[in-house]
């Protein structure tokens, strides 16, 4: 029984690798999850100075997930190469590293700090506010999503994935600009835009008023937008968004996705990414699949 899949030349053990931020950079669960046994670790987002994220309350549950407006809170590149890849590299686990900024250059100046660095994949959060453009995300309009995905190609080592905002009216076409960018591979989706009121106090829960919904709620909608951009490019998907055991993720590799990763989940439970893992391989047992690469688009 094959469980391995190539992603953009990368080959991992299997499909299931951890989502951005939900998982630090895989010393806090380091303890608890073996991290051999997932096919890679997607760490939380790194930028080239330090950012210290949104004010408090920044976390709030919904029926069927969460809001989370962390701001991509991190402690920057230069503690990222000194404390995290020294950690990643002692497992037989592939390292993506998701990367954040405010310009082109803030991208620009971390995929070059991380070209000479043993890291393999480099996951480009364009759901970062571009600051030159009063603060629209890059991943809103499909010029940027090219424009930045082809100045990071001209400066990366390792193959780039684009991880794809939800919050357009139409993610073809923001996939297809990181197609025409040399994207070699995406990730979706990234959070949606929500909003919670606390009644009693008559107040946002969140101090940023708004923030990235995550969790089951999402998953029929990050489902629908894999399914649409794997008939739209030709470039390997990784598929997230509400993915809490095998099942969910069988639907994404069925709808298009070559990978998947594991997010809100490893809140509700630490072990959830390697239980998806094992519940991939019983169900190929069952039906008898030799190779998850038959999976993956299977639906049309």
């Amino acid at each position: 029984m094959n469980t391995k899949v190539t992603l953009a030349g990368v080959e991992l053990k299997n499909p299931v690798m951890t989502a951005s931020g939900t998982f630090g950079s895989g010393a806090e669960y380091g303890e608890m999850v073996d991290l051999n046994n997932l096919g890679a670790v997607v760490t939380k987002g790194v930028a080239n100075v330090p950012w210290p994220g949104n004010p408090t309350p920044r976390i709030a549950e919904t029926w069927g997930g969460m809001l989370n407006a962390i701001g991509l809170q991190n402690p920057g590149i230069d503690v990222f190469i000194e404390r995290d890849i020294p950690f990643l590299r002692q497992y037989e686990t592939k390292i993506i590293v998701n990367v954040c900024g405010k310009t082109a250059e803030d991208y620009v100046d971390v995929v070059e700090r991380l070209s000479d660095q043993p890291v393999d994949l480099l996951e480009i959060n364009i759901s970062c506010p571009n600051v030159k453009e009063g603060g629209i995300a890059f991943g809103q309009d499909p010029k940027a999503v090219e424009a930045i995905t082809r100045e990071v190609k001209k400066h990366a080592k390792q193959p780039v994935i684009m991880k794809l905002s939800p919050n357009v009216t139409d993610i073809t076409v923001m996939a297809k600009a990181a197609e025409a960018g040399g994207a070699d591979a995406l990730s979706l989706i990234n959070t949606l835009t929500g909003m919670k009121i606390d009644i009693h106090k008559r107040t946002f829960a969140l101090a940023n008023k708004t923030g990235g919904m995550s969790g089951p709620a999402v998953k029929p909608v990050a489902v629908r937008m894999v399914y649409q951009v794997a008939q739209a490019v030709k470039l390997p998907i990784i598929g997230m968004g509400g993915i809490m055991n095998a099942d969910d993720a069988i639907e994404f590799i069925l709808a298009g996705a070559t990978a998947v990763s594991v997010g809100t989940a490893n809140f509700h439970d630490p072990y959830a990414t390697e239980k998806v893992v094992k519940g991939i391989e019983e169900y190929m047992e069952k039906y008898q699949i030799e190779d998850i690469s038959s999976l993956i688009g299977a639906v049309r």
